[in-house]
């Protein structure tokens, strides 16, 4: 059997993850046609059918689960290899430019930059810090090599590899009105107790997509430019801060928050990277994407 080739494990995998061929390929600037001719081609020669086809989208047939989990293995370490080779001969450190919105910049970027300095020594990253929004400017205007962003939505001019997803909660002090209740009503948050980020973040995106599902409107009880001073405003009483589960984890469990359940409310967003469309990562930036996908 001929080896299969790699980009095509690539738009498999694409699909699987997003379960339509016209998403991906409007992702990938290819035509639906010539990404579907590829995947035939490649089901013609494992001599597996790997995809359900429908009005709905494209399903994964049990065949094709196990054929895009040994992909993505194949495609993790393909990443390595080239950014590995990539830096094998620089005789000067190699600079790396990423944008993270503040929750990725705070509490997972540092952990894949320091996995990333013990791969490749020479690699010197600097990391900036903005919202979500931002993030994505600098990424369209060449100013970074890589993005990563935590809000719902990513701009389809944009290429992505989704990272996983985190989640909102919503805390308030212990002397606050709302601490002995536990849960709360949608209406009761949108109506102006919420303390939340800017408008551009990723979290206050997240929290309007998810009131908007419930026909609400977000009239904040205050905005503030950073999870800290959300997380410091909701410390005083002043209300319920919406944050990720990761900026208030220790003040929960140390007590000084409490975390309410709010009724029919999702509050979770997808956690991704992004680049420019049509220039795949190469080099650190393949390898910090590689370290930073979860373990499949």
């Amino acid at each position: 059997m001929a080896r299969p080739d790699l980009d095509t494990l690539a738009l498999l995998v694409a699909v699987a993850e997003q379960g339509s061929i016209g998403r991906v390929a409007a992702q990938s600037g290819l035509s639906q046609p010539s990404v579907s001719r590829r995947l035939a081609g490649l089901e013609r020669r494992l001599g597996v059918r790997l995809l359900s086809r429908s009005t709905r989208g494209s399903d994964l047939t049990p065949e094709g689960q196990l054929v895009v989990d040994w992909a993505s293995e194949l495609l993790d370490a393909a990443d390595t290899f080239t950014s590995s080779v990539t830096s094998l001969g620089a005789e000067h450190r190699v600079g790396l430019h990423v944008a993270a919105s503040l929750t990725v910049a705070e509490y997972l970027m540092p952990g894949w930059l320091v996995a990333l300095q013990n791969r490749m020594p020479r690699v010197r990253a600097s990391l900036a810090v903005a919202n979500s929004a931002e993030v994505v400017e600098r990424v369209r205007h060449h100013a970074v090599d890589l993005g990563f962003v935590e809000s719902p939505t990513v701009p389809h001019d944009l290429s992505r590899q989704r990272l996983g997803q985190d989640g909102l909660v919503v805390v308030v002090s212990p002397d606050h009105r709302w601490a002995r209740r536990r849960a709360l009503g949608a209406a009761e948050l949108a109506d102006g107790a919420a303390l939340v980020r800017e408008p551009g973040s990723g979290t206050r995106e997240t929290l309007e997509v998810a009131l908007t599902g419930q026909g609400l409107t977000l009239r904040p009880a205050l905005e503030l430019p950073s999870s800290s001073a959300v997380r410091a405003a909701a410390l005083t009483g002043a209300g319920a801060a919406v944050l990720s589960g990761l900026a208030v984890a220790a003040e929960v469990a140390a007590g000084r928050l409490v975390a309410l359940t709010v009724r029919d409310l999702v509050l979770t967003r997808p956690l991704h990277a992004v680049w420019r469309r049509g220039e795949r990562p190469v080099g650190p930036a393949a390898a910090l994407l590689a370290l930073a996908r979860p373990p499949r």
